[in-house]
Order: C-alpha cells, then sequence, then structure tokens
C-alpha cells in the first residue's frame, strides 16, 4: 500500500468513475484500477462497487476513504507549513468562492493582504454550490471556502462573518421604490428574477419563501446576484437579494433596494476542513476578510 495509491482510491471514491479519474490525472483507466486492486489485495475485501455508471464505495471503502481522506489533509498540511517555514512569507492560500464573492466580500482584503504578503500566491477558484466547495475542502484541494452558512457537514467548520438582509431591488421609478418595505405576501402578484436552483442562497430564500406560504412566480433565472442586479435596473424584473457589506439602502440612483424584514437574513462566512490546522498565511488572510465585511457591514445603513 503506498500513499499514491491511498491518493487515487480516495479521487475514485469522490468521482464515483475511474474513467473521471484517469482524465483528471492523465492516467489510462487500466493504471487506475491497478492501484485500487493493490489495495483490495492488501485489505482482503473489495472496496468498490461496481455499477452500470460508474462505481461506489462498499462499506469497506467508505471506512478507508475516510481515513484516507484526513491522513492525505494532514500530510498535504504538514507539507505545506514545512515549506512555509522554508520559504517564510511565501507560500501560498488557496481559497474557493461564488462568481460574484470576491468582489463584493474581499476586494479590500485582497489589496490589504497582498500589500502585506506581497510573495504569498493567492488562488481563486469558483464553485456554484456550497456542495462543491465542501467536496473541494474535504478533498484537499484549498484552505477556505466562502459559504452560506447552513447545517452541520461532516468534516466541515463553519464560521459565519457576517449576516445579510433581504431587500426587493426595482427601478427608481418602479411603484414600490418609495415603500419603506415590502412583505413576501406581495411577491405574488410581481415576477421575480430567480436565483440559481443549485446556489444555498437561492435555496435557502425558496424555503423561506414555502415557510411563510408565498408562491413567486418567474419567467427569469440568473447565474449570480450581480446580473439580477443589473436586469431589476433595467426594469426587466424584480430581485430578491441579499444587502451585500457596503450597499447604501434604499440607495439614490436608477436602483433602489427597499427592505424585506420579513425574510430570515443570510448567513454567510468560511468554512475549513479544521480552523486548528490552517495554516498561518490562511488563517491571516480568512480575519483580515473578516475584518474588512464586518467594518463595510457597519456602513450600510439606510440613507
Amino acid at each position: 500500500m503506498t500513499l499514491e495509491d491511498l491518493r487515487v482510491f480516495v479521487a475514485v471514491c469522490r468521482a464515483g468513475s475511474l474513467s473521471a479519474v484517469a482524465r483528471e490525472l492523465d492516467r489510462t483507466q487500466s493504471a487506475v484500477s491497478q492501484h485500487v486492486k493493490r489495495l483490495e489485495r492488501e485489505a482482503g475485501m473489495s472496496l468498490l462497487e461496481r455499477r452500470p455508471r460508474g462505481v461506489v464505495p462498499t462499506h469497506a471503502g467508505r471506512v478507508l476513504c475516510d481515513a484516507a481522506s484526513d491522513s492525505i489533509a494532514g500530510l498535504d498540511l504538514a507539507l505545506r507549513r514545512l515549506g512555509d517555514l522554508v520559504n517564510g512569507d511565501s507560500g501560498s492560500v488557496r481559497v474557493t468562492t461564488g462568481g460574484t464573492t470576491v468582489r463584493h466580500f474581499m476586494s479590500e482584503a485582497v489589496v490589504s493582504f497582498r500589500q502585506r504578503y506581497p510573495k504569498v500566491s493567492l488562488e481563486f477558484r469558483t464553485e456554484t454550490s456550497s456542495r462543491g466547495c465542501f467536496d473541494a475542502l474535504t478533498a484537499g484541494d484549498l484552505d477556505l471556502a466562502w459559504v452560506t452558512i447552513g447545517g452541520p457537514v461532516r468534516g466541515i467548520e463553519q464560521r459565519p462573518v457576517v449576516t445579510l438582509p433581504w431587500v426587493l431591488a426595482v427601478r427608481a421609478d418602479d411603484p414600490l421604490a418609495d415603500r419603506p418595505c415590502v412583505h413576501p405576501a406581495e411577491f405574488g402578484d410581481i415576477s421575480l428574477i430567480r436565483l440559481p436552483r443549485n446556489s444555498s442562497s437561492g435555496a435557502r430564500l425558496d424555503a423561506a419563501f414555502a415557510e411563510l406560504g408565498v408562491r413567486t412566480s418567474s419567467d427569469t433565472s440568473v447565474a449570480d446576484w450581480d446580473t439580477a442586479l443589473l436586469l431589476a435596473e433595467l426594469g426587466l424584473g424584480h430581485a430578491v437579494v441579499p444587502v451585500l457589506p457596503g450597499w447604501e439602502v434604499p440607495g439614490d440612483g436608477p436602483l433602489r433596494l427597499v427592505p424585506v424584514p420579513d425574510l430570515p437574513p443570510l448567513p454567510v462566512g468560511w468554512a475549513v476542513r479544521r480552523w486548528d490546522a490552517l495554516t498561518p498565511l490562511a488563517r491571516v488572510f480568512a480575519d483580515t476578510v473578516a475584518r474588512g465585511c464586518a467594518e463595510r457591514a457597519a456602513g450600510t445603513r439606510p440613507v
């Protein structure tokens, strides 16, 4: 049993496919299969169940995959820390975010961090859902993930950074623009621009509507909050979005942000495998973003 055998096996368990891992690693499917067979010979039992559309770990396979994942992540972290000791302040911080997260939550922190640590490599990767972020963390592919904070996730620690109230974004000439607030029960009479169904924020919003007994209609869906805001500004619909740090409510430009106080605020923040195992550089970056968000959120006020 080698470390490479375990790395490949964990990758296969997560992908559910020998061929997918072979493509990812630029190897033949036979070579990937040999890693798994070596582990099965040493374990004395089957670790994967072959199915028509891929493979899934057996009970023994899940036990090995969980243990190997933790061990590989710990080893990778140790190697990165050793690299930081050798290189000083010239390591790396790997972050995964949503499509517009860096601009809205991290732009000032990135500048501040870069000025303090000019030699550090900041690596950003975009995921379309919190589930994708959690999978990448579990795989040891990154240090930090910016997510909508939700229920407990096995092997993941979540830490809220800021809580975002919801607003209805409308054109300045819309009949609702001058309202002090709007209630979800009124949304049945207007067409809402839908946030992505696979996004945690969109799912949280749909769940809040369902709990309030509100049925909404939508003939437009978008990939991110910024596109929803643009369409609302163009008069092509109404968008329920969270108030991002630094925004002014209700605003004084072509777009108005009308508070929706009946909707529960949206908590967002960091997810990691283990806070106490973060590299010092990753911890500094996480803290820098958190401070920046708190300062900008304090400046978000009615005008």
